[in-house]
């Protein structure tokens, strides 16, 4: 039974199927994770022990509460809410701290700078504060590098250095080299360049953090150019560093059905049905990173002409021009009507008439029907077959059965033919053998 919305108890009925159906999805949505929201308002456990308590997985719900519960997140993580448009507020900024981990690590930098904690290292200082030593070099490396170079310093002029060495460490350098080189000149990601030099993803991207800075400046400014563009070009960047292309678990679904799709002239409903992919998903794959295969089977061979709505598009498909493929190659070789030609291979006789006239109009020309000069409606081949014949038939005195004779014709039909289609030919005749006789006479 559909639930009706409350207090409007006919409004849900006089819906869009459509919009109905939306709501009934949105519903179940919010029943899913009903009990997980009610968790992360009321206890501080963190979103992955929610999820594995609700049966849900972490990233949906992690999406599913910054996007309907966003004020619960931003509580959590102590945001001030300064704008109506939650969404607007950012809880994460690239290259910059989290509120979160500043509050925590304020106190503990703040010692790191003081003269009174010199003689101590990072993770004495640390321990003072209740927090982890490497936790706090690596808040320190990526946000306080300036404090951490003072301080190494003056504990070396004060002579109290541990002579524990600082940076990076020859070996990671080396390993490392050939992929910062590579993050720095193209646009692959740090996983695709983890996977190519077979490093840690996350230990590149943590020596990434630490010693080339630069590097991520320049990223970021170029995610924030490709945030920018209004359009997308497959392969390109995109605003939070990954590419613009689909995902290899997407490619695999549809590989099949992109197979049939190329190499065949089935309809997507029937390669939906035999790859057991959906139509609307298919539909939408090929329209979003195939769009060159579908006005290909438009028959549109120019993109920036395609039209926005290209269900509108009355261009030649190629199921189309498969199904009379066979009827037209038969005409070409026995041309005959083209009703005749249609029965012959169970066509719709006038669909057939129609497509000819817009993609193979020589052929029209050869056994089609048009107009001739007395406005009445004659096949193309019998107008070229008889035109000699008509004009010597109405300017001479000739008769009929030897101008058909001489020319190779069937005296009968092209009697009936100029009997149906030129009675003023016939009128023309009979004058020129009126006047020639009163010529004799005289």
């Amino acid at each position: 039974m559909e639930t009706k919305i409350r207090g409007l108890p006919n409004a849900y009925e006089k819906l869009p199927a459509k919009e109905r159906a939306l709501l009934k999805k949105r519903h179940a949505l919010h029943c899913k994770y009903e009990k997980a929201v009610t968790l992360y308002a009321d206890t501080t456990l963190s979103t992955r022990i929610i999820a594995l308590r609700c049966g849900v997985t972490p990233g949906a719900l992690g999406n599913y509460l910054r996007r309907y519960w966003r004020e619960l997140v931003l509580q959590r993580h102590q945001v001030p809410v300064e704008s109506e448009d939650l969404q607007s507020i950012k809880i994460y900024s690239t290259g910059k701290q989290n509120r979160v981990s500043h509050e925590r690590y304020k106190a503990a930098v703040e010692a790191c700078d003081m003269m009174r904690y010199i003689d101590l290292n990072i993770s004495q200082v640390a321990r003072k504060f209740g927090l982890n030593g490497t936790a706090l070099a690596n808040f320190m490396r990526i946000h306080y590098e300036e404090i951490l170079s003072r301080r190494q310093k003056i504990r070396e002029r004060l002579d109290i250095n541990d002579n524990i060495p600082r940076g990076a460490r020859p070996s990671c350098v080396q390993q490392y080299t050939d992929a910062v080189e590579l993050y720095r000149t193209t646009e692959m990601t740090i996983p695709e360049i983890a996977e190519k030099f077979k490093v840690s993803e996350s230990g590149l991207m943590q020596h990434l953090r630490f010693y080339h800075k630069d590097v991520l400046q320049q990223k970021r400014a170029m995610r924030k150019r490709a945030k920018e563009e209004k359009y997308k070009k497959r392969g390109g960047l995109l605003g939070n560093g990954r590419k613009y292309e689909p995902s290899a678990q997407t490619i695999n679904k549809y590989a099949e059905a992109l197979t049939l799709y190329k190499n065949t002239v089935m309809t997507l409903k029937e390669i939906a049905d035999q790859t057991g992919v959906t139509t609307e998903g298919f539909r939408f794959y090929l329209h979003k990173w195939h769009k060159n295969l579908v006005l290909d089977h438009l028959g549109i061979t120019d993109e920036s002409q395609s039209p926005k709505d290209l269900r509108k598009a009355r261009n030649r498909t190629k199921r189309t021009s498969l199904k009379y493929q066979d009827a037209i190659n038969s005409i070409k070789q026995n041309p005959r009507s083209i009703a005749q030609v249609a029965n012959e291979f169970n066509l719709q006789p006038e669909s057939f008439r129609q497509y000819l006239h817009k993609y193979e109009p020589e052929l029209i020309s050869i056994v089609g029907m048009g107009q001739n000069e007395q406005g009445k409606r004659t096949m193309y081949r019998s107008e070229k077959k008889y035109k000699k014949a008509i004009e010597l038939y109405q300017t001479t005195t000739e008769d009929l059965k030897s101008i058909a004779t001489r020319l190779g014709l069937v005296y009968n039909s092209i009697g009936g033919y100029i009997r149906r289609n030129y009675p003023d030919a016939i009128t023309l005749h009979k004058k020129l053998i009126q006047e020639q006789k009163t010529t004799y006479k005289q």
